[in-house]
């Protein structure tokens, strides 16, 4: 059976709408990727590269989702019009992005940005990290590919990660 590229990042999109609404994960299609989690909320954190501490522990309360990628990679790169979709989309609901760079040079990750400052309205950016900084901590899974994707719920646990082409023969 051939998915669409799509489906597979919809059911996870399908999934997050309950998490924020509070609908019955039963009610939504369980994404090919599904982990639930009763494990403590991951450690991740650092400095932004807007220059702002960050700490994923001062998102409880709000699903979060957790976007690994690099600027090096083409479906990462492509996948971030979708993610400032949802941000837009889901402004008035307990709903946060953060991605994380695993660019080798940080002078990528603020080339990129700067394009990204210029183009983008404020209200459709988000929290950024670069895994390279100093002081950068993080105790997600290790990640065999990117862009690799993470769900947190309300509660601080891992409801969905995967890739967002995942479940593709």
């Amino acid at each position: 059976m051939h998915l669409s590229p799509f489906q597979p990042w919809l059911a996870a999109l399908i999934l997050l709408a309950g998490l924020i609404t509070g609908a019955g994960a039963q009610t939504a299609p369980a994404p090919p990727a599904t982990v639930t989690s009763t494990a403590p909320l991951p450690e991740l954190g650092g400095t932004a590269i807007d220059g702002k501490s960050f700490n994923l522990k001062s998102l409880r309360g709000k699903v979060v989702m957790v976007f690994f990628w690099s600027t090096d990679c083409a479906v990462c790169r492509d996948k971030m019009p979708e993610l400032r979709a949802n941000v837009q989309g889901w402004r008035s609901q307990p709903f946060e992005v953060v991605t994380v760079s695993e660019d080798r040079k940080k002078q990528d990750l603020l080339d990129y940005e700067r394009l990204v400052n210029g183009t983008i309205p404020a209200n459709q950016r988000f929290i950024t990290l670069w895994a390279g900084e100093s002081g950068y901590m993080d105790s997600f899974t290790k990640r065999p590919r990117l862009p690799e994707t993470f769900i947190i719920d309300k509660q601080g646990r891992i409801a969905w990660h995967g890739h967002p082409m995942s479940g593709l023969d």
